[in-house]
């Protein structure tokens, strides 16, 4: 969203805040919630200039003109519009679909991490991916990818060089770095990683963290290398840890992590100072950002836990902008700021009756009231689901000329941890095969991104339904196909089809589609309406929970089997990596008879 600089206005604010020059638009008899005394003000009234507030007060009569627009809130609260300090939005739906959720939910600014598109699609994609999310009625901020490549002995995925990364700091909104993970490139002294800190911190850029794991001295490292801020910590005893080390906290409640209850109790108890605590989102898949919202959520939740409801307010909305030193035009409702507000019945539901976005009405009684001029997506980014021919049933063998081996298998703990464990499988015509009384599956890697033709075969456990196969060209970060299969014709078949429509999520059996969700757009994304991805997303979810997957959240299993950040084992096309060891596994060298 365009925006005009403080310096070309002070003039006209200051005229307006003198009487001197009528407002554009007066909001009278607010109830203010003052994120900065920590109050709630009635009879107040504010004054917006274009896209900035100029007067704040008791009495804006001298503000009005023939031509000023005078809404009377009749004593309903206004806050500062909501901010998602970390999120992951190169997902699910298009930039100006999700917008216009996130803006009926009052979270008027997001700070977008765009880390799959990049390792899709390199700096051209971070670059379309910017343009394709401009000119929205939502005002969007960028961070450059910093956890590409997760683990440069084996990460395949696109990154950017050096001189792209300065090049991305002139793009519009782009601010700093985003998560910077894994952490060991820092301590270890990567040197590709300590350059790119050196230049983000040379341009007076914000540098955002990721230390799962991290303590102590890799902790101190880490911090004193830049980074100085994390969305990672699970419970109150990593929060003050990393406080006690002047970061900021990202407390996480997405899709992936729900981490509010373990702690927001423990810091009310302590009385822990909340001026560099955020509220983010990480990501929210479309399910969820319509059954709980976004970062309005947070707020919610935190307000039921306890918190006071003007701290956890100011948690949403100003602490976000000190952290990104935005804090003169950003966060809250004062003289000189961006007019960026939310009208609320009640302070408990949080249901936005209205949303301003730079003093222009965008959401008005749970609708839409503003155009959105979506950017037109271009031909080469749908074309990114690259293979050199079509899979066949002989690509998914695991070839053995025992009768039975004993095979590593990568055991699902959840939808995102693993472990490695062993099974003993029966071969047949030389071919290792799956078992469904033991709840063992093929899964495949195969790279969908430089057209290689290069994949991987083993063995996943855990898994439970009772379908054919099931693929996602989805993956963090490296983007990888993923297949899982009861059976190669239909991993084969499935594997088919997601070329076939460049990207997507897909279950099938016995050569059927039982469900499938189409992401065309970098193999990421969908072209649809949202309320039409969401009837793909749950529908396909809820097939593969409905036929017997042991998790409630299966689409999350292929987006993390590829993921070199977390333990124990994962698979990528180039083969299956213990993570702890940094080493390839062989996972037939366990022959039986």
């Amino acid at each position: 969203m365009q925006s005009r600089s403080l310096a070309t206005m002070i003039s006209s604010l200051n005229s307006v805040a003198m009487g001197e020059k009528n407002a554009d638009m007066v909001l009278k008899n607010c109830k203010l919630v003052n994120v900065y005394s920590r109050e709630v003000i009635s009879g107040s009234n504010v004054a917006i200039l274009k896209d900035r507030i100029a007067y704040v007060g008791a009495n804006a009569s001298h503000t009005i003109g023939e031509k000023t627009v005078v809404i009377d809130l009749q004593e309903k609260f206004v806050t500062p519009g909501f901010a998602d300090p970390h999120i992951h939005m190169d997902q699910f739906v298009l930039p100006s679909e999700f917008a216009k959720k996130a803006l009926l939910c009052g979270t008027t600014s997001l700070f977008s991490d765009p880390i799959d598109m990049v390792s899709v699609c390199g700096y051209k994609g971070f670059k379309e991916f910017i343009k394709i999310a401009e000119n929205l009625p939502i005002r969007l901020f960028h961070m450059i990818p910093g956890g590409l490549p997760v683990d440069r002995k084996f990460s395949h995925a696109k990154a950017l060089s050096l001189t792209e990364e300065k090049s991305a700091l002139n793009l519009k909104n782009v601010l700093g770095l985003g998560e910077v993970f894994s952490w060991t490139k820092v301590t270890m002294k990567d040197p590709k990683t300590m350059q790119t800190l050196k230049n983000m911190i040379e341009n007076d850029c914000v540098i955002n963290g990721h230390t799962a794991g991290a303590s102590d001295k890799k902790l101190n490292a880490y911090i004193s290398s830049g980074i100085l801020s994390c969305h990672e910590p699970i419970d109150y005893d990593q929060v003050v840890e990393r406080l006690r080390h002047g970061m900021w906290i990202m407390m996480r409640e997405g899709s992936i992590r729900r981490d509010l209850d373990k702690i927001i109790p423990d810091v009310l108890s302590h009385k822990t100072y909340l001026d560099r605590l955020m509220f983010c989102s990480d990501g929210v898949n479309p399910k969820d950002l319509l059954e709980f919202g976004l970062i309005d959520h947070c707020v919610r939740k935190s307000i039921a836990l306890g918190m006071d409801k003007i701290d956890a307010i100011s948690i949403a909305s100003k602490n976000c902008f000190d952290y990104y030193n935005m804090g003169r035009d950003y966060g809250g409702i004062a003289p000189g700021k961006m007019a960026d507000i939310l009208v609320f019945d009640d302070l408990d539901k949080l249901k936005p009756k209205k949303v301003f976005v730079g003093g222009k009405l965008v959401v008005s009684h749970g609708e839409i009231v503003t155009k959105f001029n979506v950017s037109k997506i271009p031909k080469w980014i749908t074309k990114t689901v690259k293979i050199r021919r079509k899979f066949i049933e002989k690509d998914f063998v695991i070839k053995s000329l025992a009768k039975s081996v004993k095979s590593m298998v990568i055991k699902l703990d959840t939808e995102i941890i693993t472990k490695k464990d062993y099974e003993e499988l029966q071969t047949r015509d030389g071919n290792v095969t799956s078992s469904f009384d033991r709840d063992v599956w093929k899964v495949a890697a195969i790279d969908r991104t430089h057209g290689t033709g290069k994949f991987a075969v083993g063995f996943l456990k855990n898994f439970g339904a009772d379908i054919g196969a099931f693929a996602s060209t989805q993956s963090f970060h490296e983007n990888d196909m993923i297949v899982i299969g009861s059976n190669e014709k239909d991993m084969a078949f499935a594997a088919n089809k997601l070329f076939e429509v460049q990207g997507g999520i897909i279950a099938v059996k016995n050569q059927k589609i039982l469900a499938i969700y189409s992401l065309p757009v970098a193999g990421l994304i969908s072209k649809l309406p949202f309320e039409n991805v969401l009837l793909e997303f749950s529908n396909l979810n809820a097939k593969i929970v409905d036929a017997g997957c042991k998790f409630k959240n299966p689409y999350l299993i292929p987006l993390f089997l590829p993921f070199l950040a977390l333990p124990e084992v994962r698979i990528l096309y180039s083969g299956i990596v213990d993570i702890k060891n940094r080493t390839y596994i062989d996972i037939l060298n366990h022959p039986t008879t």
